[in-house]
């Protein structure tokens, strides 16, 4: 599996829209999902081993930002025949086994990935509610061992978000697999 980083992305960008669904055929759309205060999106999969590592810290801070008015939607761009665990029907238990009480979206054709210049799983955006990006980073500063955290960027930009107050700037970039992009020649 390929180690990459995200892509820095100008904050204040405004986001582009997108309509996916999830594995139960329910829709859902960019605009109207976005809570009071904002919108955090997390493009990620089920097999990637540095998505499994942060996926538990991700869904603690879901209910953090979901208290701030602040909603998640997560979503999977590796729907690709040769990593049949990401599938639909696979995305489905594994939420349901790691407790997700978010939204999993399926990007069939990858073109919300690639509109939001995605690179690996996880890339993680919280949007404003005006859906304007206001982080696009990591998780924390150890994706390996969560009791070795010392500094909890995205919780810090949640919270921030949450309650009006400016976010950082300075903002590290996420780093996991690469999007297992399908070959469309």
């Amino acid at each position: 599996m390929a180690l990459l980083e995200s892509k820095p992305i100008t904050l204040g960008t405004t986001m582009p829209s997108f309509e996916l669904e999830d594995s139960y055929g329910d829709r859902y759309t960019l605009v109207n999902s976005v809570g009071e205060k904002g919108l955090l999106i997390i493009f990620s999969c089920n097999h990637c081993p540095y998505a499994q590592a942060v996926w538990p810290r991700l869904i603690t801070l879901a209910k953090l930002a979901k208290a701030l008015e602040i909603t998640t939607l997560a979503i999977n761009p590796n729907i690709h025949p040769d990593y049949p665990e990401d599938s639909p029907d696979e995305m489905a238990k594994y939420a349901s086994e790691i407790g997700m009480d978010f939204p999993y979206l399926i990007d069939a054709d990858q073109s919300v990935s690639r509109a939001y210049d995605a690179q690996c799983t996880p890339d993680i955006y919280l949007l404003d509610h005006h859906l304007h990006l206001c982080y696009h980073g990591r998780v924390d500063d150890n994706w390996q061992d969560e009791a070795l955290v010392k500094r909890e960027e995205l919780k810090e930009a949640i919270l921030s978000l949450g309650n009006g107050r400016p976010l950082s700037e300075q903002q590290f970039p996420t780093m996991g697999c690469s999007i297992k992009w399908v070959n469309r020649s």
